[in-house]
């Protein structure tokens, strides 16, 4: 009996990765595959909770919390089985949450210390942090602030979606967050006196560490207090199980995303989970994504990668978005039965 793994990303301003693979996986069936396997994914950035939730259960939680702009949020959290909890960051800090003009010099991170603390009080000892989404730049203090400078015996992972080192953040991603060139030479001079400050404190030196740039330098804090950092995509495929369900038998694996560049193949889920692919043999290897960028279609075609844009199906960017659920499944419906 053929068997498929589906197991794409979001689809940014469209699809969350459940909804996404459920059409897709949709499409298959009608394709004639009869073993389907639904394996939302995420690379530690926005919809880690949800892709983790998703496969592992457990409950759901609203914290009020302080927001990126210092104003009182409500937060979810979700607490799983035997002592686990996944938190996002960008639910706290997050840019979506940002009040008015954005302040790349105050936006704070002291939410997603608040998150970690209630998970902490919930009686959870195995905790995974999201970091992707942030709006801030603040090197993790305020969040540390939060914890007291301790996790309590609690196992934090964080999962890093991005693998830039601490005081490299701002030059980075400060420009996105609404710095100008001189703030970002502030906040990069900030970073700088954070890392003696973590060095004298804890004896971490989280300069070098790969990752400890993510949201701000949020990751590099954390790590400061016993945080493990490691990357996004393996942080969640480990946990649900990929490389299991690959080693079982797969005939082909559909992955995807909203925009599929270079980026995708560099720790994101679409490269990971071709990767993963690659690794245990599987034969076909299928990219559905809203729109496909030339340079990167062309290398996976190369690889011997089908890659099948929505925006190839609509009418136009709008309708590839209106109708994102059913070009999905159409997508998958046309590459199952090749």
């Amino acid at each position: 009996m053929a068997r498929a793994v589906v197991c794409p990303d979001k689809f940014r301003d469209s699809l969350t990765a459940s909804v996404a693979a459920a059409a897709i996986g949709r499409g298959l069936r009608r394709a004639g595959f009869a073993n389907v396997v639904e394996m939302p994914l995420a690379d530690g950035g926005e919809g880690t909770l949800d892709a983790l939730s998703f496969g592992l259960g457990g409950s759901l939680r609203n914290e009020t919390v302080t927001g990126p702009s210092g104003q009182q949020v409500v937060a979810q959290w979700a607490m799983l089985q035997r002592g686990g909890a996944v938190i996002e960051m960008a639910r706290a800090s997050g840019h979506a949450l940002i009040v008015g003009s954005r302040d790349a010099l105050r936006a704070t991170t002291r939410g997603t210390g608040e998150l970690i603390d209630a998970a902490i009080r919930s009686g959870c000892t195995n905790i995974i942090v999201g970091v992707g989404g942030s709006a801030t730049t603040d090197g993790g203090l305020p969040a540390l602030d939060a914890l007291r400078w301790s996790l309590r015996g609690a196992q934090v992972t964080v999962a890093c979606d991005v693998s830039v080192c601490f005081v490299d953040a701002a030059a980075q991603f400060g420009p996105q967050k609404g710095a100008t060139p001189a703030q970002v030479s502030l906040l990069t001079r900030r970073l700088e006196t954070l890392v003696d400050v973590y060095r004298e404190r804890t004896g971490i030196d989280v300069s070098a560490l790969a990752g400890s740039g993510a949201a701000g330098g949020l990751a590099g804090g954390l790590a400061a207090i016993g945080a493990r950092l490691e990357p996004g995509f393996d942080v969640v495929a480990g946990a649900l199980g990929l490389d299991g369900l690959l080693a079982n038998g797969c005939d082909l694996l559909v992955t995807g995303e909203g925009k599929l560049d270079a980026s995708s193949l560099q720790g994101k889920v679409v490269g990971g989970a071709l990767n993963a692919a690659a690794e245990y043999g599987v034969s076909r290897r299928v990219v559905i994504c809203g729109v496909a960028e030339p340079a990167a279609r062309a290398a996976l075609v190369a690889q011997g990668v089908t890659v099948c844009s929505l925006a190839d199906r609509a009418l136009d960017l709008d309708d590839s978005f209106a109708r994102a659920e059913l070009l999905c499944e159409e997508a998958a419906l046309e590459c199952g039965t090749d």
